[in-house]
């Protein structure tokens, strides 16, 4: 079967970047850390970092090698959340430095997008009683970090 790999470009800090990310979500560790020896096209021997690493059940691999393209929201990491204790803790976690933005959408301080989600909202959004769905909806859509009570709240009308 064919592996599948995300790849990030960051412009410098990779290596403090993934760390971050991997001491947050359970189940992530860093693989491996490479200096590639050789002059490449970003830079001198020395200057271009690559790193394998996981987050939860997702591989990854990174490269640091100078600024190229930004990240932008076109991609993002999502994570699912059972409690509101894990969406706060990564919330706080991943906005320090970073901006936060609406329907729990937040950029870390390397610029990388994240949806920070409570499992519930799918689970709510999907009733199928649609006034219920669409009171979560409108709910939701007022929101920057979610709240999963006043998620719950909506649905019951």
């Amino acid at each position: 079967m064919m592996k599948v790999t995300q790849h990030l470009w960051f412009e410098k800090d990779m290596e403090t970047a993934i760390r971050a990310y991997t001491s947050l979500i359970p189940g992530s560790s860093v693989g491996w850390v490479s200096v590639l020896p050789a002059e490449t096209p970003s830079g001198p021997p020395g200057s271009v970092k690559i790193a394998g690493f996981t987050l939860g059940d997702q591989r990854y691999m990174a490269i640091e090698a100078g600024p190229l393209d930004p990240f932008n929201h076109s991609f993002s990491i999502m994570v699912e959340c059972d409690s509101q204790a894990e969406i706060d803790r990564l919330w706080d976690a991943l906005k320090d430095g970073g901006a936060t933005e609406q329907c729990g959408w937040l950029r870390d301080r390397w610029g990388l997008s994240w949806q920070i989600a409570p499992k519930r909202l799918g689970e709510l959004m999907a009733d199928p009683d649609p006034a219920k769905a669409k009171r979560v909806t409108e709910a939701m859509l007022k929101m920057v970090k979610f709240d999963i009570a006043a998620l719950e709240a909506a649905a019951k009308g």
